[in-house]
């Protein structure tokens, strides 16, 4: 096996997500369906490994240490520039998706243990190709996988669930645009117009009024951010509550924004108009980033031993993504482009990860205008509250 020095697989991201831009920019139907360019440059990496594994039986890995602290930087982004008035508007917005993504969980893992029988397999395993490796992502999956192989003999738990949350992933980033484009295109929704994204820049081609002072007070701001959110998940692991890192510093980002005395911020804002804009910008970098190397660690001959049971298995919860996704989600959020966005994040939500879902609406809001509720709801209802509700579920079902 080759392993890829950090600095130069640091690099390799950067070139990748530099064509992904250039081709979702240049490649009409990319475009139209709103596909992330961290998607885009992604493939082309995992096409060549793929190749070279297939091809050679060579091994091609990737050392991505940075990768974890790209997702800190990003959802820290979001937190500051989250003004709480608007999550209050979208209270009961939130409640109902919480509620809804708690009835697909029930949904997922019960179509994953028919289908583990269908195979075989022990009933129990449909749990891990369900919601604990599709909604949970890879820290649920490392939190049950010993459960599963100490308690319920399923010794094969971590690579099953591992090689599940990756195909999961990939097809939520190719499902996700369309989604929302499909249902903006079906009811003839108008989009925002507002060009003042969460985050990134849009693709009309408008220029950003960021400076070198506006650059300075959003990294400073996102560092701070970093470090209070390192701070908060020490005492939140002192509780026993187990929840990702990138929780703790999305809490942090919405209290330094919000609850704090607001004048300092407000006094940067109107001398250097453009550090909201240079948080936004720096957080969709580190968002794509981070996206380009969860594909670039993608190891194909891991999924070799269980790609039929995985393949269908994708098929079916893809099918039940898109459908709930489409009859439930879309019409209990409000049928407007708000709701389309937030559907478009949902297949993240179900089938790969909060980073997943935000790419995802970050594609959209990109083509269509800015969706502030959206950006707001999905993060905390993903990253935060979903995690709690499908342990219970889990626990649920495994009793």
């Amino acid at each position: 096996m080759t392993i890829i020095d950090p600095f130069i697989s640091f690099n390799i991201a950067t070139v990748l997500l530099l064509v992904g831009k250039i081709l979702t920019l240049r490649v009409e139907v990319l475009r139209r369906y709103s596909i992330p360019e961290a998607v885009a440059g992604g493939f082309l990496c995992v096409a060549v490994v793929g190749g070279i594994w297939v091809s050679s039986g060579h091994r091609v890995s990737f050392n991505l240490e940075l990768r974890d602290y790209l997702l800190l930087v990003f959802f820290s982004g979001i937190g500051l520039k989250s003004d709480v008035r608007t999550l209050l508007k979208g209270g009961r917005s939130m409640f109902i998706l919480i509620l809804l993504a708690s009835v697909f969980i029930t949904v997922q893992n019960s179509a994953g243990m028919a289908l583990a029988q269908l195979f075989g397999l022990d009933p129990k395993a449909g749990l891990i190709v369900g919601s604990i490796s599709l909604t949970g992502g890879v820290g649920t999956t490392l939190a049950w996988a010993p459960i599963f192989a100490e308690s319920h003999g399923i010794t094969n738990a971590l690579e099953l669930g591992i090689a599940t949350n990756t195909v999961g992933m990939i097809s939520a980033c190719m499902i996700g645009g369309p989604i929302s484009a499909y249902l903006i295109k079906r009811r003839n929704i108008r989009g925002s117009g507002i060009a003042d994204l969460d985050l990134g820049a849009s693709n009309d081609g408008r220029h950003r009024r960021i400076n070198y002072f506006c650059v300075l007070w959003a990294l400073l701001a996102l560092n701070v951010t970093i470090m209070f959110g390192t701070a908060l998940h020490g005492l939140i692991a002192q509780t026993g509550l187990t929840l990702p890192a990138f929780v703790s510093s999305l809490i942090a980002g919405i209290v330094l924004r919000n609850l704090l005395p607001v004048a300092p911020s407000k006094l940067v804002r109107r001398v250097w108009p453009g550090t909201d804009d240079a948080l936004g910008l720096i957080s969709d970098l580190a968002l794509g980033l981070f996206m380009i190397m969860a594909l670039m660690s993608l190891q194909l001959w891991e999924l070799a031993s269980y790609f039929d049971f995985i393949i269908v298995v994708l098929a079916v919860q893809i099918f039940l993504t898109i459908a709930f996704t489409v009859m439930v989600i879309f019409p209990a959020m409000g049928r407007d482009y708000e709701a389309a966005v937030i559907s478009a994040g949902f297949s993240g939500i179900s089938l790969g990860s909060t980073a997943t879902a935000i790419a995802n609406m970050t594609a959209v809001a990109q083509q269509h205008g800015a969706a502030h509720k959206a950006f707001v709801i999905v993060p905390l209802v993903c990253g935060f509250f979903i995690d709690i509700v499908n342990a219970l579920i889990i626990s649920a079902f495994l009793h």
